[in-house]
């Protein structure tokens, strides 16, 4: 990592994720730096303005005053409520749907979800700039990925209340739960007309970030596990968590051991599809098993002034043929990894377009156990692309399917797509 980078006063991580943050857990994932202790600018009690600022306060005060004075019903005024709304106003001003306020639950189950366990249904969401609520990506093998719900859906009504008008994370609250319980959930897949109802019955997810296989593959008009084909290697890559190093470094070292020295092999398949994204260093860490040397990601701040994540350590990987895998739902620290292997010409991008969230948050616990995320900077390609709201374009455009005889091969048609052009070369 360039030592500019390294700044005291934080740690940069990334926990790409999503309120009105990608990702926020039932999931929220997005480009970040590190937590960090950290007192309030303005204390809850003072009027004081923060140094350089100019904001008078009277007329919020003066609400505040008449409300007290005059609401009909003063058990339902809550002091914290009021200043956690006022804040999470203050920052939906910003039209900036990663610039965040977490109250303390929220903020808790938020640093939970990056441990990798969770109670809920396991999908991705964010709120949109217009006000809704979308699924960035259901997590593999969990119950919205089971129940039908997909990448792109925009969600209407939880348990027959309208989400109109709320915050990401009161959603969030409402779709969570003790396992074994059900929630109702209306929604509108991408491109429909109209919506549809699923019930959905909330577990224990838990999020293992890497898994693979190496297998001998032959492929006609489908492809099959076939032990006088050609050898190639899967790794799924689900997020970018607390635990995503580990478990990637006991994979690829399993994976190497089968490999090497094998002249059957024919290169790697990294899948990042309906990866929400995690830390950025965990990001510069699996870009560093493929690429040799030089810049993984730039990072611009409001001043122009870019400074750069190299390649961090000796990767295992760097002479296999690479295909990487993506979709709609691959965002943040997924396109930072594949933006970076596209650039330095280590992969061929195989699927559909990614999300496109191309900027940086830094997270800080305030009071009481509640914390803001605040964006501060662009994320850049090597070759200084930023995707946001753009999103990455596959080399080799391939909509997924859902209308697949998958008792017939094992692949679906993107992963056949992404093996017979490992297995052509």
């Amino acid at each position: 990592m360039n030592k500019k980078f390294s700044l005291k006063s934080f740690q940069i991580i990334l926990i790409v994720l999503i309120s009105t943050l990608l990702g926020y857990a039932i999931g929220t994932n997005t480009v970040v730096l590190k937590w960090q202790a950290f007192r309030p600018i303005v204390s809850i009690q003072s009027k004081t303005p923060p140094a350089g600022q100019s904001i008078d306060m009277t007329l919020f005060y003066d609400v505040l005053s008449k409300l007290n004075e005059q609401f009909y019903d003063k058990e339902k005024i809550d002091n914290k409520k009021i200043l956690y709304g006022a804040i999470s106003g203050m920052l939906q001003s910003l039209d900036d749907p990663y610039t965040s306020f977490f109250p303390p639950k929220e903020n808790s189950e938020f640093k939970t979800q990056l441990s990798g366990e969770f109670q809920g249904i396991g999908a991705e969401l964010i709120a949109s700039s217009d006000g809704r609520i979308i699924v960035v990506a259901p997590l593999d093998d969990t119950p919205a990925a089971k129940a039908g719900v997909k990448s792109g859906d925009t969600i209407l009504k939880v348990n027959d209340e309208s989400v109109s008008g709320k915050s990401l994370s009161e959603v969030v609250d409402k779709i969570r739960g003790p396992r074994g319980t059900l929630v109702a959930l209306n929604i509108v897949h991408l491109g429909a007309a109209e919506s549809v109802n699923i019930s959905i019955k909330r577990d224990v997810i838990t999020i293992k970030s890497a898994s693979g296989w190496v297998k001998n593959i032959s492929c006609s008009s489908l492809c099959i596990e076939d032990k006088n084909g050609k050898s190639i290697s899967y790794i799924r890559l689900s997020q970018f968590g607390d635990k995503t190093n580990e478990e990637w470094s006991a994979l690829i070292n399993d994976t190497v051991q089968k490999i090497n020295n094998n002249k059957n092999f024919k290169g790697i398949i990294l899948d990042l599809r309906n990866n929400p994204g995690g830390y950025l260093n965990d990001a510069v860490f699996i870009a560093s098993e493929f690429i040799k040397t030089g810049v993984v990601v730039k990072q611009e701040d409001t001043n122009k002034k870019i400074v750069t994540m190299d390649v961090s350590r000796k990767g295992l990987l760097t002479e296999y043929p690479v295909i990487v895998l993506m979709n709609g739902g691959s965002a943040s620290a997924s396109e930072i990894v594949a933006g970076a292997l596209a650039d330095h010409k280590r992969a061929v991008l195989v699927g559909e377009k990614s999300f496109g969230k191309g900027t940086v948050q830094q997270a800080v616990d305030v009071d009481s156990g509640a914390s803001v995320h605040i964006s501060v900077a662009k994320w850049l390609t090597p070759n200084g692309t930023w995707v946001d709201k753009k999103g990455l374009s596959p080399d080799i455009e391939v909509k997924f399917s859902q209308d697949q005889d998958l008792s017939k091969t094992p692949f679906d048609n993107q992963l056949t797509r992404a093996i017979k052009e490992l297995l052509k070369n």
